[in-house]
């Protein structure tokens, strides 16, 4: 019988080997495409198993590296990484079009038809994707609300939705504003989703490390958070027969 099968691709980003995660459904014909971005840690068997669920529903997937193989363990770590990435959208957009070039590359992919999701700094990414008019059928974040520098938000084709927790002191509500704002403005097919009680990262499951202030996970809002990413691939990437 046909199952999911998975393998590991390295290809260059922002001046380093990025090592991501391939998840290809069952079948052989060309299939509709999620691109997955991963927090800001990194990488890991969490965000590798969204790729393989997504394969299960019949997409080709490719779970997206941030940092060259590496995954933080040390938030102060993370953050010198990841700060001065997020000053920059030209280097968000340089390891979003290495990735998005390598799924759409896949034999498996109908190019044409082509989502990306993303958490934390993944979402980042996948927003200035979309601020830099990349040919995408849906955008999806959590905890992700960046706003991007003014006026290229219009370049974005397609449906974004973002979700964010009620509590979470890194995404403010006047950065909610700051992002509705922008949307918005820019005539963009938004919806913004506040699970009550959440902090950040209220997606992700405890990990070992150090305890972060303001971030906690959420077990049932983590699960209403995917079936809404699931939600949007159905309405704007719905997978066919075929």
């Amino acid at each position: 019988m046909d199952t999911v099968t998975t393998r590991t691709v390295e290809y260059p980003a922002d001046g380093l080997t990025m090592v991501g995660h391939l998840a290809l459904p069952a079948g052989t014909g060309r299939r509709p495409a999620v691109l997955i971005g991963p927090e800001g840690t990194g990488l890991n068997d969490f965000q590798r198993r969204r790729a393989d669920a997504l394969a299960e529903l019949g997409y080709t997937a490719l779970a997206f590296d941030l940092h060259g193989g590496r995954w933080f363990t040390d938030p102060q770590d993370m953050l010198e990484r990841c700060l001065p990435l997020l000053a920059d959208p030209d280097r968000l957009r340089g390891i979003g079009h290495a990735a998005l070039d390598v799924l759409r590359a896949q034999p498996r992919t109908d190019p044409g038809r082509i989502a990306a999701i993303g958490y934390g700094t993944g979402g980042a990414v996948v927003l200035e994707l979309g601020r830099d008019g990349a040919d995408l059928k849906a955008i999806g974040t959590v905890n992700a609300l960046t706003t991007g520098r003014p006026g290229e938000a219009a370049n974005i084709r397609c449906p974004v939705w973002a979700g964010v927790g009620s509590e979470d002191p890194i995404m403010p509500a006047a950065q909610r504003d700051a992002f509705a704002a922008e949307m918005q403005a820019a005539g963009v097919d938004w919806r913004l989703t506040i699970y009550g009680g959440a902090r950040h990262a209220f997606h992700h499951p405890p990990v070992d490390q150090a305890v972060v202030p303001g971030v906690a996970h959420h077990p049932r809002h983590a699960e209403r958070a995917w079936r809404d990413v699931l939600a949007l691939l159905a309405e704007c990437l719905p997978v066919t027969a075929g």
